[in-house]
């Protein structure tokens, strides 16, 4: 495994396992699977519903707490100060841990002064090791980056071979921001794992399209947090640390960014008024989360 450096000295393996859109039923077994393949970061969140089977596993894995880097993320039905506080200790208690590796603000709705000053007010007083954002764009990164007194560790985006947020990262290197990628895979989306250009190249070192592309991640220093249910799949996605892309490599795989999400446009009225409904949904119900 190779590690990176967060703005605020904390090291964070460049690779790890996600949990979205696992079941919480699912969710131990899988994070179990993933321990054991060598997996060490484990990326979860509050809205997921499944922080406390990624305690269960980290605490019952038998290895020490502190080889673990967990990252958990803040919902918008808990945004602004005293709920966000509150939400912090229940992520806590769910994740078995009196700290928390990373923390983010999953999405940029609500009072996100008062998240965040509530992540900062955690981290200095030790719950949390590292703060930062998730789904941020340039915009609405800079926003928080210039007015809060601890700048992002991270912005968690959708990154592969097909957006590679080229606009963002150059704005993240100011507060020397890293970038962690969702959906890295991107799902399979627009051919990724038959892709020609990283079939060939993936033919140089005996690895997969998927290997090829999450090589291309980590070694521009994006951390990449795949997800997969598949033993198989799960064994071959931490597998890419033994071989390194050449320059003219990633010049070409460069090449292939689309500039767009493949799953959504996220600054789009219909995307943005669905998350917005969702949580007043939520908070109408009187469900924490």
């Amino acid at each position: 495994m190779e590690f990176m450096k967060l703005n605020n000295g904390v090291e964070i393996p460049m690779l790890g396992f996600g949990v979205f859109q696992i079941a919480p039923e699912n969710t131990k077994s899988a994070v179990d699977q993933a321990i054991r393949a060598g997996y060490r970061l484990i990326d979860t969140a509050q809205a997921y519903g499944n922080e406390a089977q990624v305690g269960e596993a980290v605490a019952n894995s038998g290895i020490p707490r502190e080889k673990f880097f967990l990252v958990t993320k803040i919902w918008i039905t808990n945004a602004g100060y005293e709920k966000a506080k509150a939400s912090i200790e229940r992520s806590l208690k769910r994740l078995q841990t009196d700290y928390i590796d990373l923390m983010l603000i999953h999405q940029p709705f609500g009072d996100n002064y008062g998240t965040y000053r509530a992540m900062e007010d955690a981290c200095k007083e030790g719950k949390l090791r590292a703060i930062g954002l998730s789904n941020f764009f340039t915009d609405r990164y800079l926003d928080i980056s210039n007015f809060m007194e601890i700048k992002p560790a991270v912005d968690q985006m959708e990154v592969h071979v097909f957006d590679q947020q080229t606009e963002l990262r150059g704005a993240a290197e100011k507060y020397n921001t890293k970038l962690m990628a969702w959906s890295c895979l991107a799902q399979g989306r627009n051919g990724l794992f038959t892709d020609p250009i990283l079939t060939k190249i993936g033919k140089k070192y005996g690895k997969t399209p998927a290997q090829v592309n999450l090589r291309f991640l980590t070694q521009s220093g994006v951390v990449a947090i795949p997800r997969s249910t598949n033993a198989q799949r799960v064994k071959e996605n931490i597998d890419i640390f033994d071989f390194a892309l050449s320059t003219d490599d990633i010049e070409e795989i460069k090449k292939m960014d689309l500039d767009k999400s493949q799953f959504v446009v996220h600054q789009s009225r219909e995307f943005v008024e669905s998350m917005l409904d969702g949580a007043n949904q939520l908070m109408a119900s009187g469900m924490e989360i």
